[in-house]
């Protein structure tokens, strides 16, 4: 891509918001006019309190990350990261996985489906204090029963964006922006296959390539050092924003013992790769049986060999998908 010269940007204010990040930040909204993507920024909001600046990201944050999935699908976000996702053949049994995830952290969190709300599922979120609920659409029973909720917020984006669209992002930084492409795709083609390449003697088993493609489909969105167990298309554990990786590993295992959760039998995911094999280690003493990783290091045997030592299936994808 050829970045021009100059760059403007068409904006017009949508809204001035409570307040910033902390109470004592001015904030407000401005929509690209150039952009009419399905998008948080742009949805109605049916009830609940004013949005505040960090509804805004939080709510962004879920819906990008729920838009990546085909199948019925929920993401429960806080502060910035999923703390819990799951696809199943409906909204609410999608949701109750994800909840299942971290119950902990769901409260207070934010809600994004990629499908209509329901009545069903609008009677078990109601159970929860929740701060946003962002969908595509609802049913007039289910906004009846969140009604009863008067502070929760519902949006309703219309319909759902394609992940795949090219667009760039900007981000200020002191005295200037960094403007990027978007990062666009999980794998380098659509299916998530083509590109994967099996490093260890064992290959991943037919469950396991799906709940491995699951697994870096989710880690995508969580914030480096992001480390990911899933198990039968929902999370078990998840790992933020550490300094460094073997410490997001042992946070993701962590928050499945607290939440009585077995990793027997789930896989590992993992936003970039792996240096040391000590991740590797992890996720075997955690119960995972394969691993899916980028690739890239200069000590990527090292890994490679510690997970057949094990008997566990590694896969590269040749995709890095940091996430600042």
């Amino acid at each position: 891509m050829e970045w021009p010269e100059d760059m403007q940007r068409n904006l017009k204010k949508a809204a001035t918001l409570r307040y910033g990040e902390n109470p004592h930040q001015e904030a407000a909204l401005y929509l690209d006019e150039s952009d009419t993507r399905p998008s948080v920024a742009r949805a109605t909001q049916v009830q609940g309190k004013e949005l505040s600046f960090n509804n805004l990201q939080d709510a962004d944050a879920a819906f990008e990350c729920v838009a990546e999935f085909e199948e019925p699908a929920c993401v429960i976000v806080k502060h910035m990261n999923p703390c819990g996702v799951a696809v199943a053949s409906d909204v609410k049994e999608a949701y109750l996985r994800a909840y299942a995830c971290d119950t902990i952290s769901a409260f207070g969190g934010i809600v994004a489906l990629n499908s209509t709300l329901t009545e069903q599922l609008a009677m078990e979120l109601v159970k929860i204090f929740l701060e946003v609920v962002v969908v595509p659409d609802a049913e007039a029973e289910a906004l009846a029963i969140l009604s009863t909720k008067a502070n929760v917020r519902v949006l309703l984006t219309g319909s759902m964006p394609d992940p795949a669209q090219e667009r760039t992002t900007v981000r200020s930084i002191s005295g200037g922006f960094l403007v990027q492409t978007e990062d666009s795709k999980v794998f380098d083609d659509a299916q998530g296959q083509s590109n994967l390449k099996t490093v260890t003697k064992r290959a991943p088993s037919a469950e396991e390539l799906s709940d491995l493609l699951f697994a870096f489909t989710v880690v995508k969105h969580v914030k480096s050092n992001a480390i990911v167990y899933a198990k039968d298309g929902a999370t078990k554990g998840v790992g933020a924003g550490q300094m460094s990786r073997i410490y997001s590993a042992k946070i993701a295992a962590m928050k499945a013992e607290d939440e009585k959760i077995s990793l027997s039998g789930s896989v590992m995911a993992s936003d970039a790769f792996m240096p040391f094999p000590d991740c590797v280690h992890a996720a075997h003493e955690a119960g995972a049986t394969a691993i899916i990783q980028p690739g890239g290091s200069l000590k990527d045997q090292d890994s490679v060999d510690a997970a057949d030592s094990f008997g566990m299936a590694m896969v590269f994808t040749g995709v890095r998908h940091f996430r600042h």
